[in-house]
């Protein structure tokens, strides 16, 4: 593989997140480090400094397709006024300042850098087997030991909310076969179909 990263990506990045660590840290707390973009955050990071297509291809099997969602929720609602599906809803509270909500900007240069090297690089299909099982961990851990109130993950309901519809372990184990069977694997057919 040639490398492919100019050396001010990597530095520029790393920059941005010895900003925003502290920052989310004092005003969310370490548990919103377990949301699954924030890993991709940091794994982006990884990538940047080693050129590690698997962990590249995980983070885009795992996060690309949520990522994008997010962007159509914010730029939607940035250009109509009109709330979509809320997913970027934060981003439009008045309370929260400016400085915190521009930093979860990152959703925004995320998917770009993630679809550049996966046009750079192509997909590495083992992604969907390590990134389900990185992240059937990272729901165990974020099921055991965070607020549900937080909701991370939404390991406790869809939404803001933890639900109260179905037992919390159904719901659980619902939440890790959705994921892997709903997210990944179209992901994976996909970016398999359009990177190799």
């Amino acid at each position: 593989m040639n490398h492919t990263i100019p050396l001010w990506l990597p530095v520029v990045y790393t920059l941005f997140l010895l900003v925003l660590v502290p920052v989310y840290w004092k005003n969310y707390g370490p548990a919103n480090f377990l949301w699954f973009s924030d890993i991709a955050l940091f794994s982006i990071c990884i990538v940047l400094w080693t050129e590690n297509r698997l962990l590249h291809s995980m983070m885009a099997v795992g996060v690309l397709g949520l990522e994008l969602v997010w962007n159509v929720d914010y730029f939607g609602r940035l250009l109509t006024g009109k709330k979509l599906l809320g997913l970027s809803g934060y981003m439009f509270q008045s309370e929260l300042s400016l400085f915190l909500r521009s930093l979860s900007l990152f959703h925004v240069v995320l998917p770009a850098i993630v679809i550049w090297l996966l046009a750079e690089w192509g997909y590495d299909t083992r992604a969907l087997y390590f990134q389900t099982a990185l992240v059937w961990c990272i729901l165990i851990i974020t099921y055991l030991f965070t607020d549900p109130k937080e909701n991370i993950n939404w390991v406790f309901g869809l939404g803001i909310r933890p639900q109260h519809k179905i037992a919390p372990g159904l719901y659980f184990a619902l939440v890790m076969i959705f994921f892997p069977v709903f997210i990944f694997l179209p992901s994976h057919l996909l970016l398999n179909l359009l990177f190799n």
